[in-house]
């Protein structure tokens, strides 16, 4: 049984179920003086506790997918194979595009995450866009991790099959996955709505999560002597994606988002490596990466420990080292959500050539309904951040040579009926609309 499959949670439900009546039958004959009575009663209780625990663990792991398998609940993760076979590629259910050089970094993956989501494209590709179940596989690093890829309807269209797209990475949280993206915060639902209205140009949105080591929380830091994370998020998957999709080559047409420890890594990102995401998304993110007990000794030990530490303090970053020309946006509630007075402090510790815009609703916890609220506006506003790519695939790729079409008009400014939207940094921009 897999472990987050609907058997597995009805099997805790009804062997808990089976431990409460179990103890309510036997009590009478444990309710007796003597040590091994009372021994018997704690077991009782204690066991019951534990499977009812079990089971609601089982119910919310399986709507939420925190951990996708056994083996990555007890911290046993693939490693990239030796030897890479090649994905077939063509325009109906396998991935598109696969480079026949090496094999792939990019390789199918199986639906069963994806089977559950609502409200994916349905139809043709050309008309509606698709979206890939893959694994991504880091040249460098060595890490498999599982990703959605969606596919806007222009990737599939004859005007189009010359042309490279924008791309936003998409992080969940930790130690959520891909399915969190998909399914509670609704990131190619979303995007399909708004590119179909005209608000936002073609994208291609990869959804991955950057806990590459579960179940360790790594905060997209290259551990000294572990995992690789940033290596992996700032150089792997970007060379993967390029490898497989018409996506940009330049990095002004590369974006990055997130939610909680998802939006720490994408402020991380995009400042620590501007020369691979100009533009970041972060919803309710923190602004300082520490250890805990999720994430281990991250910063390693001796002289450059400190240096390691400082280096991933973004308020330390933008008093003490040059400042990067990237935009970012950062969104908070001012009520229920902790750390908005670092935000506004961060927000304030933003010079030119940086640009820092904000979604600041009055109320909102840090959780999905408030992360949903946020997100349209924050794709639109990172949409017109980010270049539509002029360079185009060669015409000597045979599958590739029709017709370019031309740039799509451009998208209007964000607007929204939540919190605000404002511009801090240097001169206004025009994407930076209010909202009300």
């Amino acid at each position: 049984m897999g472990l987050t499959s609907r058997t597995t949670v009805y099997a805790m439900v009804a062997l808990s179920a089976l431990c409460v009546a179990l103890l309510v039958w036997l009590w009478p004959r444990l309710a007796k003086p003597g040590l091994w009575h009372v021994l018997g009663r704690l077991g009782a209780i204690g066991v019951t506790q534990v499977t009812i625990v079990a089971a609601f663990a089982c119910g919310v792991n399986s709507s939420y997918q925190f951990f996708g398998s056994w083996n990555e609940l007890f911290g046993n993760v693939d490693t990239a194979p030796v030897g890479v076979t090649q994905a077939s590629g063509d325009n109906g259910g396998t991935i598109s595009g696969i480079s026949n050089v090496h094999g792939s970094l990019v390789q199918p993956a199986g639906d069963q995450q994806l089977s559950r989501v609502s409200g994916l494209p349905s139809g043709p590709p050309a008309v509606v866009g698709r979206v890939d179940s893959v694994k991504v596989i880091g040249k460098r690093t060595g890490v498999v991790d599982p990703a959605f890829v969606y596919l806007p309807p222009q990737y599939f269209q004859k005007a189009y099959q010359r042309q490279r797209f924008p791309v936003i990475v998409a992080l969940s949280g930790y130690p959520g996955s891909i399915y969190n993206l998909a399914q509670h915060l609704r990131v190619p639902q979303t995007a399909a709505e708004l590119q179909s209205k005209g608000e936002m140009q073609p994208t291609i949105i990869v959804m991955i999560r950057p806990t590459i080591a579960p179940p360790r929380d790594t905060e997209c830091v290259n551990v000294p002597g572990g995992p690789q994370t940033e290596t992996f998020l700032a150089k792997d998957l970007p060379l993967a994606i390029k490898s497989v999709y018409r996506a940009g080559h330049d990095a002004s047409s590369w974006g990055v988002m997130g939610y909680s420890s998802g939006a720490s890594c994408a402020l991380q990102l995009t400042m620590r490596d501007p020369h691979v995401y100009t533009t970041a998304g972060a919803l309710s993110p923190d602004y300082k990466v520490k250890d805990d007990p999720t994430t281990g000794n991250l910063f390693g030990s001796g002289l450059s420990r400190q240096a390691r530490v400082d280096g991933h303090d973004l308020m330390w970053r933008l008093a003490h080292l040059p400042v990067p020309q990237v935009s970012v946006l950062v969104a908070h509630s001012k009520n229920g959500e902790k750390g908005y007075p670092e935000t506004e402090a961060f927000i304030k510790a933003v010079k030119a050539p940086m640009r820092v815009v904000s979604i600041l609703p009055e109320n909102g916890s840090h959780n999905f309904p408030t992360w949903l609220r946020e997100l349209p506006a924050t794709l639109k506003w990172m949409n017109d951040q980010l270049t539509f790519p002029q360079d185009v695939v060669p015409q000597h790729h045979p599958k590739k040579t029709n017709q370019a079409g031309g740039k799509p008009s451009p998208s209007p400014s964000p607007s929204a009926d939540h919190g605000s939207l404002r511009a801090e940094g240097t001169e206004p921009r025009p994407t930076a609309a209010t909202h009300k």
